[in-house]
Formats: C-alpha cells, structure tokens, sequence
C-alpha cells in the first residue's frame, strides 16, 4: 500500500511539475506540491528505512525513494529562494546515472509484468532527470517545455495510474516485497 501512496503522489507532483515547466503554473505556487509530496515520501522513505518490517529489500527501497523526496524538497527551496538551479541540475545528473544500475539490475532480475513496467519506470524517471541536468547545470533552456511535456506524461504513467491501481487493489498478480 506504501507503494501504491507514494507513486500516486509522485504523479501528481510530476504531472504539475510538468505544467509549471509549461509556463502554466507560477514559481511561487508550484512549490508547495513538491514540500507536500516531498514530505509523503520522506516518510515514507523513513519507515521502510527504519520501520517495524525493515530488511535489506526496504531499506533500499526507502533509500532510492529518497532521490525523489530530496529533488521535490530542492525544488521548492529554489523557488521560494529564487537560486538558479544549478546545484539542483548537478544533483539531477548523480540521480539520472544512478538510475541506471537500478534499470539493470531491476531489468535483469525481473520475473513478471509488474518487474519489467517499474525497470522501465527507472529509465524513463532517469531521462527526466538528465533533461533536468541540461536545463538547470547547463542551461538548456529551450529543453524547458518539452521536458514539462514529458514530466507531464511521466507523472501520468508512472505514477498516477499505477499507484491509484495499486491503492484500489486493482493489480491482480502484483506481488510486492513486504513493508511496501
């Protein structure tokens, strides 16, 4: 269920993200959906980490669930300090080469649909965040709206949809490791 809360609310937080990037959403609104999705998933992060259930399994779990929290806390400090970003494109670039040892590994030991879609998930949210690299480390600015566009959709398919599938119960044969 754990898992099903956080990919609901990281696509939300994508799919907002994207229209901010759009030009459709102002600086000093956007970010109180990254404190507040920052703060479901820190929590989160924390109790797989630390909680009653922890093992190996979780607490990588929590650890990689992380990334997320901290880039949608770094967000909204830039935009109510008014920083440039950099900072946050270099972290952007760590998290993007990050997620390809998970896509790997998370690939090669895949064992059925649900495997293959959250390996997949990993190489698309590792894209958005190299996008987001170019566009604050190296100012690339003209990338700017065709990344809102994919974050858009990233929220949507990678977040939005599974995780309102997983809440409802509504994803037969999805066996997920405990904790989550």
């Amino acid at each position: 269920m754990l898992q099903g809360l956080s990919l609901f609310w990281v696509g939300a937080v994508l799919f907002l993200n994207g229209i901010w990037l759009m030009g459709k959403i102002g600086d000093r609104e956007i970010g109180i959906i990254d404190i507040f999705v920052g703060f479901i998933t820190g929590l989160v992060s924390l109790y797989l980490a630390f909680g009653p259930k922890a093992d190996s399994a979780t607490i990588r779990g929590g650890a990689l669930l992380l990334l997320f929290t901290f880039t949608y806390f770094w967000v909204a400090w830039n935009r109510w300090n008014g920083a440039d970003g950099r900072g946050l494109g270099w972290f952007c670039l760590f998290v993007a080469v990050t997620c390809v040892p998970i896509f790997l590994q998370g690939f090669a030991t895949a064992s059925n649909p649900w495997d293959y879609w959250l390996a997949f998930n990993w190489v698309s949210w590792g894209i958005l965040w190299f996008l987001f690299y170019l566009i604050l480390a190296l100012g690339r600015s003209e990338l700017t709206k065709g990344t809102g566009f994919l974050c858009m959709l990233e929220g949507i398919y990678t977040g939005w949809i599974p995780g309102y599938l997983l809440l409802i119960g509504a994803m037969p044969g999805v066996t997920l490791p405990s904790g989550h």
